[in-house]
């Protein structure tokens, strides 16, 4: 079954296109992941998702559910874990939960028994009374999770869920999400800018750029299209060998910052005629590498390097979502 369907959605800010016309679909129980550079337009995406913003045109369906027509429907379905931090630091761990499960009227035996469990999911059962100014980032990020989860939504948006964290942090937050998916059959869209930790959690990506989705796949799938051997060279002449280097065998070649990456398949046969060609041109080299391409590549690819500006809207957060009074 379908959990989204995203259909030509569109944002417009004046003259300013920040989602063009994007589509896909997202089937129950996948972790999908939504990458692009500052400013692609992954975080207006996720906004319409969330009913945060109304779309300009087109449309989106949660669980069935119309994102226009029926928006405490929707936020009803989903959980939201914002890339900044929105606990309150006075209060503990419960009372965090607490306040978040009256918002969404939860009766206050079920809230408080699903306040222990995904207390206890996040392992986070023995300070439930300590305060979280006391918590350190990997604990709050645990705790906004589990709150995002107490009033048991279908759908999870999670929004650079382990900036900032520590790579052994970073890693136990990995295994928490892959058991959240496992465990409890949730789907979850998750935004993020490490290319490793895309790779481990989804199942399928897209890639955003200036509005539109330029590429969408599974992770291998995507890397497999890159090409089969990425050669980095470093050279002072790097420039020149991107534009000049032909051969049947490259399939191409990209430069960045003093680097001209090479696509080729089975590198280790070529990589003496590679060095040929190269030296043949009186082209000097400082380093060369040889590896499998990685989602990175795939990123970079498809984007490019160049910085880009911040989203429109794209610092307005809310601190959290809940349904409106009837």
């Amino acid at each position: 079954m379908t959990a989204i369907l995203v259909d030509t959605l569109t944002k417009r800010f004046g003259d300013f296109t920040a989602v063009d016309g994007i589509s896909f679909e997202i089937p129950e129980g996948e972790i999908f992941g939504l990458l692009g550079p500052n400013g692609a337009g992954k975080t207006t995406a996720i906004s319409m998702l969330s009913t945060l913003l109304e779309p300009t045109s087109g449309r989106a369906l949660l669980n069935g559910i119309d994102i226009i027509k029926d928006q405490d429907g929707v936020r009803k379905e989903i959980g939201i874990v914002f890339q900044d931090q929105s606990l309150d630091e006075e209060l503990t761990a419960w009372e965090n939960m607490d306040f978040h499960g009256r918002l969404y009227r939860i009766p206050k035996a079920i809230r408080e028994e699903q306040i222990d469990e995904m207390l206890r999911l996040v392992e986070l059962e023995d300070r439930k009374d300590s305060l979280v100014k006391t918590y350190s980032g990997g604990m709050r990020r645990r705790l906004e999770i589990a709150r995002g989860l107490l009033h048991e939504p279908s759908i999870l948006f999670l929004d650079e869920p382990t900036l900032g964290l520590d790579p052994q942090t970073r890693n136990h937050l990995w295994e928490y999400i892959q058991s959240l998916n496992r465990r409890k059959g949730i789907t979850i869209i998750l935004t993020t800018h490490y290319m490793d930790e895309a790779d481990r959690l989804c199942d399928r990506v897209a890639i955003i750029d200036r509005g539109r989705i330029v590429a969408m796949d599974t992770p291998g799938n995507l890397k497999s299209q890159v090409g089969e051997d990425v050669v980095s060279i470093t050279s002072p002449d790097a420039a020149r060998i991107a534009d000049r280097i032909r051969a049947p065998w490259i399939l191409g070649a990209e430069q960045y910052d003093g680097q001209v990456i090479i696509r080729l398949r089975s590198a280790e046969d070529h990589l003496l005629e590679l060095l040929s060609l190269i030296g043949g041109d009186g082209h000097t080299i400082a380093s060369i590498s040889i590896r499998k391409p990685t989602l990175e590549d795939v990123f970079l690819h498809y984007t490019g390097r160049e910085m880009r500006h911040e989203e429109a809207g794209a610092t307005d957060r809310m601190r959290m979502m809940m349904p409106r009074r009837s």
